[in-house]
């Protein structure tokens, strides 16, 4: 027996739809394909993705690293084994979204287990791709409390059998409330010896993009994890109680992760709106100085915090290294760019003017509850006021 649900909900339904409604409004902006930004957004939240998976497990990876794990280069600041964290995730999470580009792709033990060996290959002690062998205990830190007992290691087998299955079967709950459960359940029974909340989040991911509700990338809430770490942890306590006991209720998880997706996807409207704005004030300067308007690139990256180098300039613009190099150039001597660092580790960061306009556009996050959007709805008989997106008919 695992953590299961028969029946959602009223509320939970209305949340979803809410979600439903943003997550349409996202495809249709990511469908245009005039919108050259999108590439930017699609990389952007990736790396958060990969960021923020890591970050729950204590790893400190900062966004320039995830930027250039998800575009194949060196790392920039990170150390040998966050670097080798980050790109273990990086090839997990990229696996699993591009399963979803197979209809006909069934999720096997086989497939669990592959993503494990992958986020973990680079360190055998932790047995990457194999069920545990022993028992489980999760401590608190800094005192070493054991918060949470994990199944027997003669119950992973079975367990995993049952839920692998659960992936697979047809049901009438909603993708979003299967893929909390499939998260919850890997947690809980924690099969391996290490990389269970990161496995965990990558099997959500994988089940939301498989429904392709939206482009695969922005089906993740990782990064919205990353930044409610204690919460994530807290919910998960509030659940388990300590121990594995499948017949505790996992509603309060499914609300936790249903707000993330809420505000996940309301924030996800708002980069993209960011970007839309940043983007035209940026072709504004770029057309004035008479560069080439394929450097609006660079420093539409660099206006959002990272770090442009020449490799990456060069992939982006599929030009040559020769053309880059000059380019760069140019956007320094206009005052758009500022090189940071000397020789092979030189990167390029925003000018004061580029910051100022990009602050002149920025609006902040305004992170509301879909359950009181809800309830406050139901009591002024009205329908709550969402996003959209700018210049949408």
């Amino acid at each position: 027996m695992i953590y299961s649900l028969q029946q959602v909900p009223r509320e939970y339904i209305q949340v979803i739809d809410l979600i439903v409604t943003l997550r349409n409004r996202l495809r249709f902006a990511l469908s245009d394909e005039r919108r050259r930004w999108t590439g930017i957004l699609r990389r952007s939240t990736l790396a958060k993705a990969i960021q923020g998976s890591n970050s729950i497990e204590g790893y400190n990876v900062n966004y320039n690293d995830a930027i250039a794990a998800v575009d194949g280069e060196e790392p920039v600041d990170a150390k040998d084994k966050e670097w080798a964290n980050i790109i273990g995730y990086r090839q997990a999470l990229t696996y699993a979204l591009q399963l979803t580009s197979d209809s006909s792709h069934r999720i096997e033990d086989s497939t669990v287990r592959a993503m494990h060996f992958m986020m973990m290959s680079h360190d055998m002690k932790s047995h990457p791709g194999i069920w545990r062998r022993g028992g489980i205990f999760v401590r608190r830190e800094p005192d070493e409390t054991i918060v949470y007992e994990g199944p027997g290691p003669d119950e992973v087998a079975n367990l995993m059998g049952e839920f692998v299955s659960s992936l697979n079967e047809r049901s009438d709950l909603p993708i979003m409330v299967r893929a909390a459960l499939a998260h919850l359940n890997l947690v809980m029974i924690h099969p391996f010896s290490d990389g269970n909340g990161r496995m965990g989040r990558a099997i959500q991911t994988l089940l939301l993009a498989r429904e392709k509700i939206v482009d695969p990338v922005f089906s993740s809430i990782e990064e919205w994890l990353g930044t409610h770490t204690q919460h994530y942890y807290d919910v998960l306590a509030e659940v388990g109680r300590g121990a594995w006991n499948p017949g505790n209720d996992p509603l309060p998880f499914v609300r936790f992760c249903l707000t993330a997706h809420f505000q996940q996807a309301e924030n996800l409207l708002r980069q993209d709106t960011f970007l839309e704005r940043v983007w035209a004030v940026i072709s504004e300067e770029v057309k004035l100085r008479k560069l080439m308007e394929r450097t609006v690139w660079a420093v539409a990256d660099a206006s959002i915090g990272i770090k442009v180098r020449n490799s990456g300039y060069r992939k982006q613009t599929d030009i040559t290294n020769e053309s880059a190099s000059k380019d760069l150039r140019a956007l320094v001597e206009a005052g758009l760019l500022v090189p940071k660092g000397e020789r092979k580790g030189r990167y390029y960061e925003a000018s004061e003017l580029i910051a100022q306009l990009a602050r002149s556009v920025w609006e902040p996050r305004n992170d509301r509850d879909p359950f009181a959007l809800v309830e406050e709805s139901q009591t002024k008989n009205s329908q709550p006021q969402l996003p959209g997106i700018e210049g949408a008919t």
